[in-house]
């Protein structure tokens, strides 16, 4: 359920500093109360009628009040973006929304719902039941799932997994593709200077639907690389995520695109690997793989009759589904859940195509 608004952005805007003219005038009332002067709401503190205030005050003042806002404005962190920055980075000084679970029987809810679509992928799914139970139990105000990798074969439906815990939470997600040759840039985002400078997908996330904790997925992660640019300095994902994945620096995450801190600490991260081999040490001994087991038949049918149940699909197409996947009982092993998925798009798309008289 939605909680009160959370500081995210972790830094002071300039427009918030004080005018020169505000500060001038409080330091020369001060000055003349300094001096014995009464000072009341129908006195104009620049209509100085007693000789309080000299020209060199003045000077002293304006000098006194003008590097004090420069130095707010310095310490802001804001000042040097662009009016559109500053303008989207407005929508959540006030802090951003986070879900959390408050209570355990809520908890088991969303694990039973998990484990009776996928019951395959038991093992991620009680990871995240005690995680949410944990959550319950301390009256936290932000569900933090912790980092898991999920190493099992292609198609068994990893991203899928990820993706229906993130819709019974009701937080957003977003996927990062590790083979891709810029993944870390991806993850964290790319400085000023380059042609694609931007914020990474983690951070725009959580700006677009201004939510505290929503969950990452991270693909193929066995195939992560690294990548030089043009001065020779190499950028890792194991060290983008490194830096976001660990509570004390993603508590007070710096963008390197933006170059104010964030509050990144409640990501919830989902790395998932066809093999463990190539998986990245520093993160294998953080987040220890969770093995899952290749699918068998019974379990694409199971999952073609709730899903196409679910669909609204009639029995005589989930019938000809089954028929078809029985039929492939000697080739299981070529099948996968996005076969099955493709089946359902495409028995549901003739259903409701308009009949032709």
């Amino acid at each position: 359920m939605p909680t009160p608004k959370l500081p995210f952005l972790l830094t002071r805007f300039d427009s918030d500093v004080p005018h020169r003219s505000d500060i001038s005038s409080r330091l020369r009332e001060h000055l003349m109360r300094l001096r014995g002067h009464e000072i009341d709401d129908t006195v104009e503190i620049w209509d100085d009628t007693t000789g309080a205030i000299s020209e060199h005050d003045l000077t002293r003042i304006h000098r006194r009040a003008t590097a004090y806002v420069d130095r707010l404005r310095a310490a802001s962190g804001t000042a040097h973006l662009k009016p559109d920055e500053k303008a989207r980075l407005a929508s959540i000084k006030d802090g951003v929304r986070a879900t959390t679970i408050t209570t355990e029987a809520r908890a088991d809810e969303i694990a039973a719902g998990l484990h009776a679509q996928m019951p395959w992928m038991a093992p991620a799914t009680e990871v995240a039941w005690h995680a949410m139970r944990r959550c319950a139990q301390e009256g936290a105000p932000v569900f933090r799932l912790p980092p898991m990798i999920m190493v099992g074969p292609p198609g068994i439906g990893k991203s899928h997994w990820a993706r229906a815990l993130a819709a019974a939470l009701g937080v957003p997600t977003t996927l990062v593709d590790a083979a891709a040759e810029a993944a870390s840039f991806v993850v964290a985002g790319m400085q000023r200077g380059w042609a694609n400078a931007g914020a990474g997908k983690p951070l725009d996330t959580i700006l677009n639907h201004r939510v505290l904790n929503p969950i990452v997925i991270v693909d193929e992660l066995e195939k992560a690389g690294a990548v030089r640019d043009t001065s020779g300095t190499r950028h890792n994902l194991t060290e983008a995520l490194l830096a976001l994945m660990e509570p004390k620096t993603a508590a007070r995450w710096e963008c390197p695109f933006y170059r104010v801190p964030f509050d990144m600490s409640g990501i919830g991260w989902i790395m998932t690997a066809n093999s463990r081999r190539g998986l990245p040490e520093p993160l294998l001994s953080r987040c220890p793989p969770l093995v899952l087991p290749p699918l068998t038949l019974s379990d694409l049918i199971g999952f073609a009759q709730r899903e196409g149940a679910a669909r609204g699909l009639t029995t005589p197409a989930l019938d000809a589904i089954i028929e078809t996947l029985q039929h492939h009982r000697d080739r299981a092993n070529a099948l996968s859940l996005r076969v099955v998925q493709r089946m359902l798009d495409r028995a549901e798309q003739l259903e409701r195509r308009p009949v032709l008289n």
